[in-house]
């Protein structure tokens, strides 16, 4: 595989990685922007970012860890990004990246050390700590819009695990509309592919557009969503998920909603 056919499949989930991260598209994407101009212009990161995905993410630490990148909050437009960045720099990012990268980003413990240039027991560590943390968060309701009954029990059981609360269900754009308007939820759990053949994320943009509730999405087709071309998910896990990936994504989206 080329250099640039290993960046085209590899890109899509760090950009995924430092939107979690950071809580803002535009913030993530300028961190993954500055990780590529360096190694491109520097051939010892250049050549190996041949060695997959996990080089690539490791580039991306020693960037950001040069660079020590803050963000301004007041700079940023919306009131639901700058909030996400006050919170971000107000708890320890080593935690963050050690439970995104073994949870969302599906690495090893021992793949994460490499990335974050920290031994196994480390990171394992760290990402006991961030559990704690994020378990004290409120708790919230939920809806969940998806179509597939099997998954949609899957993902009920999984919220009431947490202590949540299931407000409503829907299979269908018009049906997640009407239950969030009579629910109000705390947070929403989408799929792309409905029932009726409507997306999720065309229901998820009615709802933003009434609310800045947080938002998962759950799609077995990420690539999709991650192009460029349009307002991008900061919470997305991939099917078929672990049912850790959903708690962790959930309790980052309610950290910052």
């Amino acid at each position: 595989m080329s250099l640039s056919q290993q960046l085209a499949s590899d890109l899509p989930f760090l950009r995924r990685y430092a939107r979690a991260l950071s809580g803002s598209q535009e913030t993530g994407d300028a961190m993954v922007r500055a990780t590529l101009e360096q190694a491109l212009g520097d051939e010892a990161l250049k050549e190996s970012l041949n060695e997959g995905r996990l080089a690539l993410y490791r580039t991306f630490h020693a960037v950001l860890d040069h660079d020590k990148l803050t963000i301004d909050p007041s700079s940023i437009p919306g009131s639901k990004e700058a909030n996400a960045v006050a919170k971000l720099q107000a708890i320890t990012d080593s935690k963050r990246h050690a439970l995104l990268l073994t949870t969302v980003e599906e690495f090893t413990p021992r793949q994460a050390a490499q990335i974050l240039r920290l031994d196994t027991n480390q990171v394992e560590a760290l990402v006991q700590d961030a559990v704690s943390e994020i378990d004290a968060e409120q708790k919230t309701r939920v809806l969940i819009i998806e179509d597939e009954p099997m998954i949609m029990m899957q993902l009920e059981d999984l919220v009431m695990s947490l202590e949540h609360e299931v407000c409503g269900t829907a299979t269908t754009r018009s049906e997640a509309l009407n239950a969030f308007e009579n629910k109000q939820p705390g947070l929403v759990l989408a799929d792309i592919q409905l029932a009726d053949g409507t997306s999720g994320l065309d229901a998820v943009e009615d709802i933003l557009g009434r609310s800045e509730v947080p938002v998962v999405f759950i799609t077995a087709y990420p690539e999709r969503l991650l192009t460029g071309d349009r307002l991008e998910p900061t919470y997305l896990v991939t099917k078929p998920f672990r049912e850790q990936t959903v708690k962790a994504a959930i309790s980052q989206a309610l950290f910052f909603g």
